[in-house]
């Protein structure tokens, strides 16, 4: 079983940035693909990055793609999501995920994730 905490998120002006924070309790990181995903109010969660367990293959939505950036601290447990130069369409509430198989895009291929943290981006 894994834990997953968001936290990070806040209230910016649209060019400004933010970095998320994903952290693991009860195994560490170092197993576990992760992804990033996000859900915008009345819209579906959609994948923005993820990152193989090691770190070697890591996939970016073309939306953020430039902007964001997948990094870790393998001794902290953590995960960050960089986020830079954000837009008001960024706005949403950030959710990480992991799943012991693969990178992948898919969010139906995740077993665990956090309670999201809230993102908002005004113009």
């Amino acid at each position: 079983q894994v834990q997953l905490v968001e936290s990070g998120g806040g209230l910016v002006q649209t060019g400004g940035s933010l970095r998320l924070s994903c952290a693991a309790s009860g195994r560490t990181f170092s197993s576990y693909a992760m992804g990033w995903f996000r859900q915008a109010p009345g819209k579906e969660r959609e994948f923005v990055a993820c990152t193989s367990w090691s770190g070697s293959r890591t996939y970016y939505a073309d939306s953020v793609k430039g902007r964001f950036t997948i990094s870790r601290d393998n001794a902290e447990n953590t995960r960050y999501l960089q986020m830079n130069s954000l837009r008001p369409e960024d706005t949403a509430v950030y959710y990480c995920a992991v799943n012991k198989r693969r990178a992948t895009t898919s969010l139906t291929e995740y077993d665990y994730w956090g309670l999201g943290t809230q993102v908002t981006v005004s113009s």
